[in-house]
């Protein structure tokens, strides 16, 4: 099996380097790399309205992941542009420090000299001065000594506006510096996962058409199958009221009506509304395999808040959590839908238990074939919760 999965692997690389140069290897201008953006970013919205065959899914993926990395070479020309920005200006600065530090010692010197003079009048320079020439030069002097220091703060001032705008200029390069660093920390982790959604993808169809086509009426029949549910479209029946923590119902092991593997997928709704299921389970131990592999650092957020009990037994795997979450945005799957409004999880056991009191329902909803489920009203609350992909007695 490893063996095929390689193959699978070798084999898309070979078809995707058809589509596109390997990215990292050309230095671009700016110009040019903005041009390169704005044509991928055309094709990548002309190829998402085409994912209907898995060559065209591999396509969109590979443009995807193609974009990034420009994206990404972008971002470090940028950053690369700032860091020489910050350097040339504390330069700049670092110039205008010693000029500000040599006129403010010239001024003060000055302002020194004319307070030791500060007695001298032009009326005592004309009675000391021997004759009218005399005179004439020790007033032209004592002018051009004031006008001097008037012009030389007039510098001071300059320089000193000059240097802290210099300053402020810097700071905030240094701001945008550090908003580019965490865009490229991002990119890189977009890049990471869309590599990752891709290589999803083709160990899930084994680069095999038939298998993609049955793998996506199987998510869309399931989709449709558990909007009907939760609008109140299925076929129920209630069985009986039941106590918080018994046994309602089993997870069905293996593939099951529209899902090709076995997990409880759990749905609260207050108010006919979906809510996160987190905000009312508590803490337990889990393993996190909602992202590109189990207990990888980009999986979705486990972060239970409330006060009940889980449906199954410690410990519990998370395969998909709630809202936007990885698969979504970096698998096949977000073609189908855009938001799980829902949890994935298995346990322990396959044994699955009331989360509160309430009234228990039995229900199923076809779509090609009936996926099973049960509901639990809960007592004295405007709380429903929905177990799906299981069966009980």
């Amino acid at each position: 099996m490893r063996r095929k999965i390689h193959l699978i692997i070798i084999t898309a690389f070979l078809i995707s380097s058809c589509f596109f140069p390997v990215f990292g290897q050309e230095n671009q201008t700016e110009s040019d790399l903005q041009k390169k953006i704005q044509e991928y970013e055309a094709k990548l919205s002309e190829l998402r309205q085409q994912k209907g065959t898995l060559y065209s899914q591999i396509q969109y993926m590979e443009t995807q992941i193609y974009l990034t990395g420009l994206k990404i070479q972008e971002t470090e020309n940028k950053i690369e542009k700032t860091g020489q920005e910050i350097d040339t200006l504390s330069t700049k600065i670092e110039g205008l420090d010693e000029s500000l530090n040599y006129l403010l010692k010239t001024l003060i010197k000055r302002v020194i000299d004319g307070y030791k003079k500060r007695t001298i009048s032009y009326l005592s320079v004309f009675f000391d001065s021997k004759n009218a020439s005399e005179f004439l030069n020790e007033y032209k002097y004592l002018r051009t000594a004031q006008d001097n220091n008037q012009k030389l703060i007039v510098r001071v001032q300059s320089t000193k506006n000059n240097f802290e705008e210099q300053k402020k200029l810097r700071e905030e390069k240094k701001k945008e510096l550090d908003a580019l660093s965490i865009t490229l920390a991002n990119q890189k982790i977009d890049l990471n996962n869309q590599k990752a959604g891709k290589q999803k993808l083709l160990v899930d169809t084994q680069n095999n058409e038939a298998i993609y086509q049955r793998l996506l009426a199987q998510a869309q029949a399931e989709y449709a199958a558990i909007q009907g549910i939760v609008s109140g479209g299925g076929s129920e029946t209630k069985t009986r009221d039941v106590s918080r923590g018994e046994t309602i119902a089993y997870v069905i092991q293996g593939a099951s009506c529209n899902s090709s593997g076995g997990h409880l997928h759990f749905i609260v709704q207050e108010n006919n509304s979906v809510s996160d299921p987190f905000n009312y389970l508590k803490s337990t131990d889990y393993r996190n395999c909602s992202g590109s592999y189990c207990d990888s650092n980009d999986g979705d957020s486990f972060n239970p808040s409330g006060g009940w009990d889980w449906p199954l037994s410690s410990r519990i795997e998370l395969e998909q959590g709630y809202g936007s979450t990885w698969a979504v945005r970096n698998t096949w799957v977000g073609q189908i839908y855009s938001f799980h409004n829902g949890i994935d999880i298995n346990g322990s056991s396959n044994e699955v238990k009331a989360v509160a009191d309430g009234a228990l329902y039995k229900g199923t909803y076809s779509v090609g074939c009936p996926l099973l489920y049960v509901k639990l009203v809960h007592k004295d609350s405007n709380l429903v919760t929905y177990y799906l992909h299981v069966y009980s007695n």
